[in-house]
């Protein structure tokens, strides 16, 4: 079974808010689990979400003279 982790850890994890974490899952933003009424997140789905919310850098700078 994958891990799951509470909101206290995501927030931890992703260093936001635990308020965040719970309106982003809410919202429907973040993967997450309901069991009754607890939230949880399966921490490789957290993990993918993060990598595909991930952007390259600029490999040049472009300066307006």
């Amino acid at each position: 079974m994958d891990k799951l982790l509470t909101p206290k850890q995501l927030s931890e994890l992703l260093q936001v808010d635990q308020s965040t974490v719970y309106w982003w899952s809410h919202t429907g933003f973040i993967p997450h689990i309901k069991i009754g009424k607890l939230v949880r997140f399966k921490e490789v789905e957290v993990e993918e979400w993060v990598k595909q919310r991930s952007r390259q850098g600029r490999k040049q700078i472009k300066y307006n003279s």
